[in-house]
């Protein structure tokens, strides 16, 4: 809890606390361990399902007090419902008969854990993940809670697999690009570390990027990013791209020379060029909405109006053109990543400075100079 605290993950730090009340439920209840495992699995199963269904917004008062009073409920009516009917159990006692769970139970459980697993894939969060394979590790101890070896081994692994999740979530914040889903500049600088010859880095700008923003705004640009990126993050040659800033994108092609991957970026290329990028159309909350609209005598006119946004909607939904330039460098016997990245940066002014759209190599720059000293 003090790590999910630390990383600000409010929706951990819940769950944490919902395992941390049922497990001092059954070790302070006692007798009868049944009715009192089968409430407890039937409210966590709900806790994990509302907790999983908030937004992450840090420890703020309005997104952690609803499930901690919730959870607080919770608590005050099993003590209520079984804290008088069952004597505490001696610390010495152990249960030697396991909880067989009845139906509703069951079902309930079920159902929790089908519905965070479709939330993990549809989401592909660590957190999402967690929530599933935690809930149903945490069941197993209620489970086995008449032995108390294994459901403390069961509870302790729900717990481990809530904190390695703070763990894994920071990693991809820090390695990863939330926009795009690429990995970062962290993780790119990471890569050229563990480079070995030959290699070959190129260098991708998407053309006229600052025209889009200025032109249709931040939100059309983010797109651009996310369609360009889609683009890049299945590059063939065995190459693997990373977005270090803006609009500028780097790919990694370990073990391969220059004439080895232009092939690859002329066809990644093409396929940027060729992806339709069609606008939302704006004007869909432009009709007025009042008791007129229900009249009969102005349903001609919407439909002529409908006719007419349609045609706006048409003329909108027209393709943009996205085109990226690349320049590509490859290692050489006495080369590091930074002058190797240099001669890419070099090739990718290049290929802006000649019309755009295009791959440009860092050997036809060394080709031409050297065929000029020759003439020379």
């Amino acid at each position: 809890m003090l790590l999910a605290w630390r990383f600000h993950s409010s929706r951990t730090f819940l769950c944490l606390v919902a395992l941390f009340l049922a497990g001092q439920a059954v070790a302070a209840l006692g007798q009868p361990l049944a009715p009192i495992v089968e409430a407890l699995v039937t409210a966590v199963s709900v806790d994990f399902v509302l907790i999983a269904l908030m937004h992450e917004r840090g420890f703020t008062l309005e997104s952690i007090a609803p499930v901690g009073l919730f959870l607080f409920a919770q608590s005050v009516v099993v003590v209520v419902l079984y804290g008088r009917a069952a004597p505490l159990r001696p610390p010495h006692q152990s249960h030697a008969v396991d909880v067989a769970f009845p139906g509703y139970v069951l079902a309930v459980f079920a159902a929790a854990g089908v519905f965070l697993l479709i939330r993990f894939l549809i989401t592909k969060k660590p957190a999402d993940c967690a929530f599933f394979w935690s809930l149903g590790a945490f069941v197993l101890s209620l489970r086995f809670a008449g032995t108390p070896r294994t459901s403390t081994m069961y509870a302790g692994t729900a717990a481990c697999i809530l904190a390695t999740s703070i763990i894994e979530n920071s990693y991809l914040l820090a390695y990863h690009d939330e926009l795009t889903s690429l990995p970062s500049r962290r993780a790119f600088n990471d890569a050229l570390l563990r480079l070995q010859e030959p290699y070959s880095i190129a260098v991708v700008d998407i053309d006229h990027f600052k025209k889009f923003n200025d032109t249709y705004g931040h939100d059309i640009g983010d797109q651009v990013l996310r369609l360009v990126a889609s683009n890049l993050s299945r590059v063939t040659g065995g190459g693997r791209a990373y977005r270090c800033g803006g609009e500028e994108f780097t790919i990694l092609f370990p073990g391969r020379t220059t004439a080895e991957v232009v092939e690859h970026l002329e066809q990644l290329r093409g396929k940027v060029e060729s992806s339709e990028f069609h606008m939302r159309g704006a004007d869909r909350r432009q009709l007025r909405r009042g008791p007129e609209r229900r009249n009969g005598r102005v349903r001609v006119r919407t439909r002529k109006g409908d006719a007419i946004r349609q045609l706006a909607r048409q003329k909108s939904a027209a393709p943009l053109s996205v085109t990226v330039s690349i320049g590509v460098a490859a290692s050489s016997k006495h080369s590091d990543t930074d002058s190797v990245l240099q001669a890419a940066d070099k090739a990718l002014y290049r290929a802006k400075a000649n019309g755009r759209n295009r791959v440009e190599s860092a050997v036809t720059l060394r080709s031409a100079q050297a065929k000029a000293a020759g003439i020379a």
